[in-house]
């Protein structure tokens, strides 16, 4: 079954691997993808990558979902992020809010089923838009 799965994806050959990986002029196009209220360097990278507007273009921000002692497991952990990347862009004085979008509010429970959640389709819809990588 792993190999079907492999097989459904397109590959890169090591020279176009390579490629995509090399520095890039200008500006980057960015999506985050964060359990921001889980520790705290979440919020030092979320704020960084706002405060480099001159390299780095942030099309979106997207709350992951974790489970340990501050959550009651991945849905509410998820939503206390969206909640806490909230509370950073109003600090910033970013009013940008349609680009912070939840993410899932389960794991992965199998490796061939997606678990559909607004930041997932924003990803592939960002993807697919757009000059270079994302």
């Amino acid at each position: 079954m792993l190999q079907e799965l492999a097989s459904a994806f397109p590959s890169l050959s090591d020279a176009e691997a390579r490629s995509l990986l090399e520095p890039r002029e200008g500006k980057l196009r960015v999506v985050l993808d964060t359990d921001t209220y889980n520790e705290i360097d979440d919020q030092f990278a979320v704020v960084h990558a706002l405060l480099s507007g001159d390299r780095l273009d942030v099309e979106a921000i997207y709350a992951a979902p974790f489970h340990n002692n501050r959550s009651e497991g991945p849905a509410d952990g998820m939503r206390k992020s969206f909640e806490e990347i909230s509370r950073l862009l109003d600090r910033m004085g970013v009013a940008d809010r349609e680009r912070v979008l939840p993410g899932a509010e389960r794991y992965l429970s199998e490796r061939d089923v997606a678990v559909d959640n607004p930041a997932s389709r924003d990803l592939v819809e960002r993807a697919h838009q757009g000059d270079g990588p994302l």
